[in-house]
């Protein structure tokens, strides 16, 4: 009969995966890096397998080692569950927190996780910008903002925000190539054209009867360059309403194919199926809510949109 697995050696492994680094892992649990060592040894010793690929450089999760992980996570969260219910009496938000969001360039996000912070300072918060959506619950993340619903299984979405996509060029742009006035035109202009769940490039356009297939100029995965190369007259993007609003009051932009683009952004926070939520992930979530209806700063010099926060301000569960 083997012996049952401890929770320092599944502790050691899950710090060791989500760090990418034993040394990193034995810092943050505060113990020497050949204590990390002995423990992961131990565990695939116990397990009669092979969970982590080790060289000099890098670390590699065997499929094992990913299974376990997976499993890991839900029974280190239930330990720390059990643990905070009967040793801390107080009404304190602490721990650690890991949340995943996209460039957040152009809002005052930055403004809201500093008013987190020093809200609740005995939360560890750790926050990852990045394009793709990432794997919550194999990345150990509590909380991600996504501009998406698509949702993985065990996952669940509480939407923030949305808003209708505009077409949008400059006049020097129409000028120069003439104003498209069915989604055939687009064929003879120069499109600007996002990136899907931030990781492939957009190929198609929702228009009134579905999507219509339109050739790309330019793809990139950051919304805010793609406004900038519309503002240069680099061709068409379609945009988000609320960040195009101001450059369509000063005319730095203008509106195209009105009524024929049938598209919106969605925003929501994400966050993995729990029974009980940590206080500190219910906090955090309940700061995106309050945030969410202003998270647009107007760009300097445009005049304020108006009546923005009731536009954006709209959620749902």
């Amino acid at each position: 009969m083997h012996e049952p697995v401890e929770t320092s050696e599944l502790l050691a492994f899950s710090k060791t995966v989500e760090a990418r680094s034993l040394s990193r892992a034995a810092a943050e649990l505060g113990v020497p890096r050949a204590t990390i060592s002995r423990r992961l040894a131990r565990l695939e010793e116990r397990l009669g397998v092979r969970l982590l690929r080790r060289t000099t450089r890098s670390l590699a999760l065997t499929d094992a080692g990913e299974a376990l992980h997976r499993h890991a996570r839900i029974v280190l969260d239930a330990v720390h569950h059990a643990e905070a219910s009967v040793r801390k009496t107080d009404d304190a938000v602490r721990g650690e927190l890991r949340v995943s969001v996209p460039p957040m360039s152009g809002t005052n996000f930055g403004a809201m996780i500093c008013d987190f912070a020093q809200r609740y300072p005995e939360v560890r918060l750790h926050v990852h910008s990045t394009t793709q959506h990432v794997d919550l619950q194999r990345g150990g993340y509590d909380v991600a903002l996504r501009a998406s619903t698509a949702l993985e299984p065990g996952l669940v979405a509480r939407k923030l925000s949305r808003d209708p996509v505009l077409a949008v060029a400059s006049p020097a742009y129409l000028e120069a190539h003439g104003t498209p006035r069915t989604r055939r035109d687009l064929r003879h202009h120069r499109c600007l054209m996002g990136f899907a769940r931030g990781e492939l490039p957009q190929t198609q356009w929702p228009f009134s009867g579905g999507k219509f297939q339109v050739e790309g100029a330019l793809f990139t995965n950051d919304i805010y360059l793609l406004c900038d190369a519309a503002l240069e007259g680099l061709g068409i993007a379609l945009l988000p309403r609320v960040m195009v609003r101001p450059h369509l009051d000063t005319g730095a932009l203008v509106h195209v194919l009105p009524g024929a683009i049938q598209g919106e952004t969605h925003i929501a926070v994400v966050y993995p199926e729990r029974e009980f939520m940590p206080p500190q992930v219910r906090a955090f979530i309940d700061a995106l809510v309050a945030w969410a209806p202003g998270m647009i700063v107007p760009q300097k010099g445009a005049p304020k949109p108006k009546r923005a926060a009731k536009t954006r301000g709209r959620k749902g569960a």
